[in-house]
């Protein structure tokens, strides 16, 4: 069944309209024809079953047959990723939306090679936001994440933000296995952490002054395996191993 996007304010009535750039590819990608079944996200965790009753030229029109709430995980994951060079971001903001994050914010540290100006921010965002949406159509996942603009590390640390479990990824020696680091957690508080913020670092890394300051906020210097790994890579590396420990249907272990 295909899957398209619209905005919470756009799915209220009984019947939903898809224009713009969901009403190409529905008209011209897919070619949607009268009575075909569709699905509708609104990426705030509503699923619609819809019929399509028209298709014009310019939009399709949709008759909600079912609308269900579809629960969010159980546990937010937030995404602190330094920006890469290249194209590599839009696959990391991809990635990371198939694999459930919360919320995704893109981190200037000292070692970022490509800086935004404002103008060229903003854009970045809106194009980020975009993949996203054809990310939860691909996965069928109803929930968007959160996208920030994109921050200074020190003005991200300055604001104090709180996780259950903060952890930054590291090639230094005081790293440690991610599921020790939750193990720990889970038997000091009797349950897995509800919210989870992973800091990863440019290609070369977060410099010691940065590294240090992360580690000064409580953050859990962890381990992705032995090899050294680009930073695209690392962040799925990461949300892959996050998911599979949180989503765990057994208890963790106590070695």
């Amino acid at each position: 069944m295909h899957r398209f996007h619209l905005p919470l304010e756009a799915c209220q009535g009984p019947t939903l309209t898809l224009t713009d750039r969901e009403a190409h590819h529905a008209l011209h990608v897919v070619r949607l024809r009268r009575g075909e079944r569709v699905t509708v996200l609104d990426g705030a965790g509503h699923e619609y079953q819809c019929d399509v009753r028209e298709a014009s030229r310019e939009s399709v029109t949709l008759a909600v047959l079912h609308k269900s709430m579809i629960a969010p995980l159980p546990y937010h994951v937030t995404l602190l990723q330094a920006i890469t060079k290249g194209k590599a971001f839009e696959n990391i903001v991809q990635k990371a939306t198939e694999l459930g994050a919360f919320r995704i914010v893109p981190l200037l540290s000292e070692r970022v090679v490509s800086v935004p100006d404002e103008d060229a921010a903003a854009n970045k965002v809106e194009k980020w936001k975009l993949i996203a949406i054809d990310s939860i159509k691909q996965c069928g996942s109803a929930w968007l994440p959160q996208i920030e603009a994109p921050t200074l590390l020190k003005d991200l640390l300055a604001r104090h933000e709180r996780f259950e479990l903060p952890l930054v990824a590291s090639l230094q020696n005081d790293r440690r296995h991610p599921r020790e680091v939750l193990d720990e957690f889970r038997l000091k508080h009797g349950r897995l952490p509800k919210s989870v913020g992973i800091f990863i670092g440019p290609e070369g890394d977060f410099t010691t002054a940065e590294r240090d300051a992360i580690k000064e906020t409580g953050a859990f210097p962890v381990t992705l395996g032995p090899l050294v790994l680009r930073s695209d890579t690392a962040a799925v590396y990461a949300l892959s191993v996050l998911n599979y420990e949180l989503q765990s249907p057994v208890p963790l272990s106590k070695a």
